[in-house]
């Protein structure tokens, strides 16, 4: 039975962590400093545009971290 404990820990970490990236995907538009941050390459020519938000990614991945983090050392 310890198998299933730690499978449903695991379980509702990948939860919560989707649920969070879902709400940030919903409140982007409210959120002024997710995908405009300094060091986003956004490269725009004739025919087309490349963006990568290089800054977001790691502010994000910090956050995701710190929470997992806080997660693993009660």
């Amino acid at each position: 039975m310890p198998e299933f404990s730690q499978f449903g820990k695991i379980l509702l970490i990948i939860g919560l962590i989707t649920a969070g990236v879902g709400l940030i995907m919903l409140a982007g538009d409210k959120i002024p400093w997710v995908g405009r941050l300094p060091g986003d390459l956004f490269f725009k020519g004739k025919k087309g545009s490349f963006y990568f938000p290089i800054t977001t990614c790691i502010v994000i991945s910090v956050i995701i971290s710190f929470i997992l983090y806080l997660f693993r050392h009660k």
